[in-house]
């Protein structure tokens, strides 16, 4: 079982930054895929982007390609999500997911451990 917790959502400018963090329990962080999803209010869930094991990484390349970077420490047990350059409809509430040793995949039912979700919010 692996418990997941976002940390570092809040208020920000439009044009401004945040790092999200996703701590995760357990010994075997290493050889998980970790992702990163979000819903705005009255909008499906969709993918922001996912890294493996291994390193490699997924973007959505429609919204967040070039602003956002996910990365993963895993000594610290920790993946992180890198986002600059925020607009108004990056508001939404951000969630991790994990699953053990998947490839990077933007469907959610890739992965088994969720998050509650941190909330980012972007003034214009």
């Amino acid at each position: 079982q692996v418990q997941l917790v976002e940390s570092g959502g809040g208020l920000v400018q439009a044009g401004g930054s945040l790092r999200l963090s996703c701590a995760a329990s357990g010994r075997t962080f290493s050889t998980y895929t970790s992702a990163w999803f979000r819903q705005a209010p009255g909008k499906e869930r969709e993918f922001v982007a996912a890294i493996n094991w291994a390193g490699g990484v997924l973007y959505d390349p429609d919204s967040v390609k070039g602003r956002f970077t996910i990365s993963r420490d895993n000594a610290k047990n920790t993946a992180y999500l890198q986002m600059n350059n925020l607009k108004a409809e990056d508001t939404a509430v951000y969630s991790c997911a994990a699953n053990v040793r998947i490839s990077n995949s933007a469907d959610p039912s890739q992965y088994a451990y969720w998050g509650q979700g941190t909330q980012v919010v972007v003034s214009s």
